[in-house]
């Protein structure tokens, strides 16, 4: 009996994760160790102190993409299983693989690479540009295009964010210029690439139901409480830290009361949509990120926040519409109302505040009123007497276009490779469905010959 057309397709993919765990394992081995420990006490409790300080911070953010983000890409009622699975396998993916570019590119000292918590918390991060670009093609890209996107996404993502950071001086400690900007615009390039100019029609299985509106909304829930832990996490400890909790507190709580205002407006009965509850509340936590911990006053965060919301809703209402019909621009989660949008106004704000600051002769730090978090710190060290409010406010701007343009035509790219035919891509009438990729025991929740075996293996042959 001859062997059928989907065992290939379908064998693709652990032989592509067993290569690279190998590969990893065998890189691990020759070049990777831990920081030696130092025979100083004083050095050791240095150490210490560094480890509580952070950890809690990164089981935060561990809780927000593993149970958070994964259970907020769940709105689709027959695609649970892959999303959250597909996102836990991302994270994974894309922290290893920012590992590995990381120690190829700036961590090698005498051929060995250091590992430590600070490092494995920067490979997070890159790992959250992967899980928020996946949402504009989620549910119609098979594993092997995401991991293909993973791959070519987080070295451009290490360059973006050198350039802007390092070679910009841009002061972004909440990651919104260099993360969510960055994510949103690779996403819909992937997206417009992918699919070209045809228009997607409506699945009938996109439209999601009470219960998995329900698990959507319950992962907003979790991100919204845990996320001041990733604005303020790469903050300098201290008063820059405690003012970016704060503010990220400020304008998340301002977000989600206007959500529920705006959305409310919007509808002709006066009802809350679930889908402009699960993104407008976190809005606030996007736009903030880039001026969290610069000093302001506590009205400027909840105008933020407000302004985030009102913002997000309005793009649900009316630009993914209008950008579906005229741009034939895909974007299942609607990425660009969460992080496009309200990154771009971060952005904008965070000009504002620079320009202001630089204004204000009443502060006693001379050298640097910002605090810079992250790895902006040693760049920034010293460099904003000399450049002054305008040229840093000019850097600002120049930053957001860097990762506008690099992110649009990076996805453009990498959209175009994912149209290989061996990657699987599943065909229109199965795509937003578990079973194709799982072994689901019930399969009274997807009747109908879908879900069956051989719509699957010719599914794959195509």
């Amino acid at each position: 009996m001859a062997v059928p057309p989907s065992t290939h397709p379908r064998r693709l993919l652990p032989v592509f994760l067993g290569l690279f765990q190998g590969a990893l394992l065998l890189f691990f081995a020759l070049f990777v160790t831990y920081d030696e420990a130092s025979a100083q006490a004083e050095d050791n409790n240095l150490v210490a102190n560094q480890v509580y300080s952070t950890f809690p911070f990164f089981q935060d953010i561990q809780v927000m993409l593993v149970v958070g983000l994964g259970l907020l890409l769940t709105f689709l009622p027959h695609y649970g299983f892959s999303a959250l699975t597909h996102n836990f396998l991302l994270l994974n993916f894309s922290m290893q693989w920012a590992l590995v570019l990381q120690g190829l590119l700036h961590l090698f000292h005498h051929g060995q690479i250091h590992l430590d918590l600070h490092k494995l918390l920067v490979s997070e991060f890159a790992a959250v540009t992967v899980l928020i670009s996946v949402g504009a093609i989620l549910g119609r890209a098979s594993p092997c295009q995401l991991l293909l996107m993973a791959t070519c996404e987080i070295p451009i993502y290490l360059a973006s964010e050198w350039v802007i950071v390092t070679c910009l001086g841009v002061l972004d400690v909440g990651g919104t210029i260099t993360i969510h900007v960055f994510s949103c615009y690779f996403g819909l390039g992937v997206s417009k690439a992918l699919f070209r100019a045809t228009q997607q029609p409506a699945h009938p299985k996109e439209t999601p139901t009470p219960r998995s509106d329900l698990m959507s909304l319950v992962g907003t829930l979790i991100l919204w409480v845990f996320w001041p832990s990733f604005v303020a996490v790469l903050c300098q400890p201290g008063d820059a830290q405690h003012r970016a909790i704060l503010n990220t507190l400020l304008a998340m709580s301002a977000s989600a009361m206007t959500t529920v205002v705006a959305s409310s407006l919007l509808e002709r009965d006066g009802k809350l949509s679930p889908g402009h509850l699960q993104n407008g509340s976190l809005a606030g936590g996007v736009a903030i990120g880039v001026v969290a911990d610069m000093p302001m006053p506590p009205v400027a965060a909840l105008a933020l926040g407000s302004l985030s919301a009102v913002v997000c809703v309005l793009g649900f209402r009316f630009l993914t519409p209008l950008l579906g019909r005229k741009l034939t621009l895909h974007d299942q989660c609607g990425i660009h109302n969460l992080h496009g949008l309200p990154g771009i106004l971060g952005a904008a704000a965070s000009v504002v505040a620079v320009l202001l600051a630089s204004q204000d002769t009443s502060g006693s730090h001379s050298s640097q009123p910002f605090p810079a978090g992250g790895n902006a710190s040693e760049v920034l060290e010293g460099q904003w007497a000399g450049r002054g409010g305008s040229g840093q406010a000019l850097c600002q701007a120049a930053g957001l276009a860097v990762a506008v343009g690099a992110s649009l035509l990076a996805g453009l790219l990498t959209g175009a490779a994912l149209r290989l035919p061996c990657l699987a891509r599943p065909p229109e009438r199965l795509c937003f469905d578990d079973s194709l990729y799982f072994r689901i025991q019930d399969q009274a929740e997807s009747p109908g010959p879908d879900g069956s075996a051989e719509e699957g293996a010719l599914a794959l042959k195509e």
